[in-house]
């Protein structure tokens, strides 16, 4: 089976989130998978990208810093990567934008054909399946009033990047605020059957 890097933000250990962590963390095991879980806020990711980093972002020699070494690795080792992450102001969490930003540099997801300048040409060819699971506070057609960005960079961004065989897999539960215990135990449900087939 699979490696899969299962990549969780957010701060609240008795959060829904973190529930929906739990059930796709058990479904990937219960079908073989060894499963990888980054708890972003539990590592004490820094999502801040410093002054340095900006300027050596293109140089691939540098751009990798110690304390971003470690999850460069763990991308590198990865067959599939799933995100679980609540939706905040029409985005993602930003210590996940910071992981992005820091982690996904010229040289991990990508490299530039000819230097900053050049084309942009796909790196990681390791991962072949990518999903995300979500929650929004408001109903969807909120979401949608401003483009829906998380479900944007989700089938277009990480799309680009990984280029799975299959699309990506996008779980969203919308209007959570408004929903009872019975819609976030079916959203569970979901969750945990779209894992099992993962």
């Amino acid at each position: 089976m699979a490696r899969v890097l299962l990549i969780h933000a957010h701060p609240v250990e008795t959060s829904y989130s973190a529930q929906l962590r739990d059930v796709a963390r058990q479904a990937l095991e219960a079908r073989g998978h060894e499963v990888d879980l980054l708890s972003l806020y539990d590592d004490g990711f820094d999502a801040v990208l410093s002054r340095e980093e900006r300027l050596n972002y293109h140089d691939e020699a540098v751009n990798i810093t110690t304390d971003i070494a470690p999850y460069v690795a763990r991308i590198r080792a990865a067959d599939a990567v799933v995100l679980v992450h609540p939706v905040w102001n029409f985005g993602l969490p930003a210590i996940l934008k910071g992981f992005f930003d820091r982690v996904f540099v010229p040289g991990v997801a990508f490299t530039m054909s000819a230097g900053d300048k050049g084309k942009l040409v796909r790196i990681l060819h390791n991962v072949k399946s990518v999903a995300v699971i979500t929650t929004y506070g408001g109903p969807r057609f909120r979401a949608m009033l401003v483009g829906d960005p998380p479900r944007k960079i989700a089938r277009r961004v990480l799309w680009a990047i990984f280029r799975p065989k299959r699309p990506v897999r996008y779980l969203a539960l919308y209007n959570m605020n408004g929903n009872g215990p019975a819609e976030l135990e079916a959203f569970k449900a979901k969750v945990a059957k779209a894992m099992a087939s993962f």
